[in-house]
């Protein structure tokens, strides 16, 4: 897979700039809830981004073997 940083920050621009908002109040109802999937699927993103980055950063450290990861779950 191909790491689109790009796509990110700009999607990241979207929403802080406030447009996703205002597309948000000049939508139609379907549009509404499409727009409210969406951020439902990036608010899961941001969880399990924040999961694989806590396992990879702490992978195989006394810090992970504190917080009670094994061997197992850091090489998964």
């Amino acid at each position: 897979m191909i790491l689109d940083e790009s796509y990110v920050d700009q999607l990241l621009e979207y929403i802080r700039s406030g447009q996703l908002a205002d597309d948000f109040e000049c939508s139609a109802e379907d549009r509404r809830y499409e727009i409210l999937d969406f951020l439902e699927k990036i608010m899961e993103l941001g969880e399990a981004a924040d999961e694989v980055a806590t396992k990879v950063i702490f992978k195989n450290s006394a810090l992970g073997q504190l917080m009670g990861q094994s061997d197992d779950e850091t090489t998964q």
